[in-house]
């Protein structure tokens, strides 16, 4: 059993200290708002995330597992301490360093001299992060016994309990290959390969492995657009391409583009560092190029259909920038939603979890409590988030209830034939040119506005 503290109780934070407490060692988990500590204190959770609460419940209750917002209390006798607090983007696109060197220097006064204490960064920064933080403890605290450790995290939300549990690989960067072991110990009951390689190697694998995922969504979207002008089909052909070994069928899906805490950060971050040092990051600017087109690609497929935004009641299906998590941030739904009401346009929204979050976030959005008071009397349907929920919509009954039948279906949920067939003016992404005749949008106008009809229907894709 170690004595581990960690600082930071977000998504990583709070998942780390709570697996590691499950594990079977004695962990403190602190963080600076005092809210937040009481919540999770009471067995209550700041975030959603599948599985957490109940393990965070199981491992408090039985003594494993505590919170606090005491420096002096967390770190006392701590063998190991994570840093896992949030490093945001700042105005250039760099990785924002402020909260590391606050929590940097809080702990390096709480350092003792007679022991050796690992300090292992587990926020995604910047590569050369944990020369600085060595730098900030050695000022603050120069007769400190530490060592400093990269450990990047690789946890999706929606599967962060899982993804700690049965990790691909655990990636660890250290000066001193004894330290580093120390630390591989703690993941030794999980039984997956650990990489243990120099500091700044470490740093680079976490950069590099999310910029080649966000790379592999943005290919699939600029595919899927040149299947819409084509006629083939992006579903198809990323399965085709899927079975390829060398390829693999993951984050193939064409959609409206990767969100979140995580890619969009990570992409800017580290086409920011190749920039400042001389280098010229074409293929990170296209990949966040077509990111960012993919939600205006939306709000065009609609205008081309009525001619105008202004005066649409328009349902948004999906909030959260992924199922299975209540986080919006950098979520494709909030950009869509703004974009909309910039053109005038009336929107309501359902999400299954993030309705809360959502109150925050967005204004002059009418939020309900299903996906069918959405669809009622709404001119168009955008499918955002691929929550299991709306696949099983009643399809019949939502078409029923639309003013017009225009789906969106920016998650490529369901069979264009199938939505095609119920009555729906359908739209995928790269779903091709469809062999079946759309009917034209009925000629009563909307509640809203009178709309121009098109001359013709809208068209897959």
């Amino acid at each position: 059993m170690k004595r581990i503290c960690v600082v930071g109780t977000g998504y990583v934070g709070l998942v780390t200290g709570t697996c590691f407490s499950d594990l079977g060692n004695e962990v403190r988990c602190l963080d600076i708002d005092e809210e937040k500590i009481a919540k999770l204190d009471g067995g209550n959770l700041p975030i959603y995330e599948p599985g957490l609460e109940e393990l965070v419940r199981r491992n408090a209750r039985a003594g494993r597992l505590s919170f606090t917002t005491s420096y002096p209390d967390a770190l006392r006798n701590a063998d190991i301490v994570f840093i896992a607090v949030e490093t945001p983007s700042g105005p250039e696109g760099e990785a924002d360093m402020r909260y590391v060197r606050a929590a940097a220097q809080m702990v390096a006064k709480q350092l003792p001299s007679d022991r050796l204490t690992i300090i292992v960064n587990k926020s995604t920064v910047p590569v050369g992060a944990a020369d600085l933080v060595a730098q900030i403890i050695r000022r603050k605290n120069p007769t400190a016994s530490f060592s400093v450790v990269s450990n990047p995290e690789f946890l999706r939300e929606g599967n962060a309990v899982a993804d700690f549990m049965n990790p691909d690989r655990i990636v660890l960067g250290a000066s001193e290959k004894e330290v580093g072991a120390r630390v591989a110990e703690l993941y030794a009951p999980l039984k997956c390969p650990v990489v243990i390689t120099d500091l700044r190697t470490a740093e680079m694998i976490k950069y590099a492995s999310n910029a080649f995922l966000a790379t592999k969504i943005s290919f699939i979207n600029e595919i899927a657009s040149v299947c819409d002008k084509l006629g083939a089909d992006v579903k198809e052909v990323a399965r085709g391409m899927g079975l390829d070994r060398r390829i693999g069928a993951s984050f193939l899906d064409a959609g409206l583009g990767y969100g979140g805490s995580c890619f969009p950060k990570d992409v800017k971050a580290l086409a920011h560092m190749a920039a400042i040092h001389g280098c010229h990051p074409q293929l990170l600017r296209a990949v966040m190029e077509i990111n960012h087109d993919q939600r205006r690609a939306m709000l065009a497929r609609i205008r081309s259909l009525f001619g105008t935004l202004e005066g649409l009641v328009i349902g948004i299906l999906g909030l959260s920038f992924k199922p299975n998590t209540d986080d919006m941030r950098e979520a494709a739904a909030v950009e869509i939603i703004r974009l909309l009401q910039h053109e005038g346009t009336e929107v309501r929204a359902y999400d299954p979890v993030s309705s809360n979050v959502a109150r925050t976030i967005l204004t002059n959005t009418v939020l309900h409590d299903d996906a069918y008071s959405v669809a009622d009397g709404a001119d168009a349907l955008i499918v955002v988030t691929e929550w299991n929920e709306f696949k099983n919509l009643d399809m019949a009954r939502i078409k029923s209830l639309m003013r017009n039948p225009v789906l969106v279906d920016g998650r490529n949920l369901y069979d264009p034939q199938e939505m095609l067939a119920l009555g729906f003016n359908y739209s995928g992404v790269g779903r091709g040119h469809l062999s079946l005749d759309v009917q034209a949008l009925p000629s009563r106008p909307s509640k809203a506005r009178t709309v121009k009809r098109p001359a013709v229907p809208l068209e897959e894709g």
